[in-house]
């Protein structure tokens, strides 16, 4: 299938989770088109009110733009009432503390897998994910896959996960909502043995670019392999479908040295975000003058 041509467009700023944030009651404002320069830019917000902030734009992976330099041109000018929370790409620091922004969370790294004919895929995986590819391909695991529903079993063990191991993920009424808002855009993997559930993934699609958002296994489907097997199936039928980058999440070789392992085997490449920025307006002289070792 022929390589999908729209801009590639992060989950928070895709029309997509618009869609699923506007049926939860949280509609986004989005915005595109030329620049002054004719460039492009896109760039999508949720509006939330929040104590002693009131009301606050959060704008997470955007703006999109093919150069980094209109990206800060356009968050120089752009005004929001209220609040600006920024979940920034990879922009300069000292631009952003140049633009009024204050620093609050240090930037994270995600993973993001390039898709394209399943040859040069196979090729790209690193030799012991390859190694444990072919051994779940030939352990009898059958795989299946199921459109996205609220009511899957993946969904809750997700949270249950989630709650254990103490990280943060998208919820479930959220994986739902976007799963009911887009029709054949959220999908789950799901690796089974004789009739038992050993493993599933979610994966949620936006635009040439998807998301693998949520992942479960069973002591039987780590022995097999099944978490491998699935990731690859998904890799398998998204880029047939014209998908030609999977975001697989944060790394985190601190907390979770094996799924950081797990995800660059796959041949994924470190791609390091602009960590969290706050522009109010009592902070923004503050934050011209902060100290260059404050806001990295």
């Amino acid at each position: 299938m022929a390589r999908m041509t729209a801009p590639a467009l992060p989950l928070p700023q895709s029309p997509e989770y618009a869609r699923a944030c506007a049926a939860l009651g949280h509609p986004c404002r989005a915005g595109k088109g030329p620049l002054p320069n004719g460039n492009p830019l896109h760039w999508q917000v949720q509006v939330r009110q929040l104590p002693l902030l009131g009301q606050v734009s959060l704008l997470s992976r955007g703006p999109v733009t093919e150069r980094q330099d209109d990206a800060l041109d356009w968050l120089q000018s752009w005004r929001p009432p209220g609040p600006l929370l920024l979940n920034a790409e990879a922009l300069p620091p000292a631009a952003l503390r140049g633009a009024g922004f204050w620093p609050l969370v240090t930037p994270m790294t995600l993973a993001l897998l390039p898709l394209g004919p399943e040859a040069k895929m196979r090729a790209a995986l690193a030799p012991k994910w390859r190694n444990h590819l072919n051994r779940a391909e030939g352990s009898g695991l059958e795989v299946r896959r199921l459109p996205l529903q609220g009511d899957h079993w993946l969904l809750a063990a997700e949270a249950a996960q989630a709650r254990a191991r103490r990280y943060r993920n998208l919820p479930p009424r959220l994986l739902a909502a976007f799963a009911a808002a887009n029709p054949g855009a959220a999908w789950i993997w799901e690796a089974r043995r004789h009739g038992a559930a050993l493993a599933a993934i979610a994966v949620l699609r936006h635009g040439h670019m998807a998301s693998w958002t949520t992942g479960v296994t069973t002591p039987e489907g780590r022995a097999a392999q099944a978490m491998t097997l699935l990731l690859w199936e998904a890799m398998r039928w998204l880029s047939t479908r014209g998908h030609d980058r999977l975001d697989l999440g944060m790394l985190n070789s601190d907390d979770a040295p094996g799924i950081t392992r797990f995800k660059l085997g796959t041949g994924a490449q470190a791609h390091r975000l602009g960590g969290t920025w706050l522009r109010a307006r009592a902070l923004a002289p503050l934050a011209r003058r902060l100290p260059e070792g404050l806001a990295t």
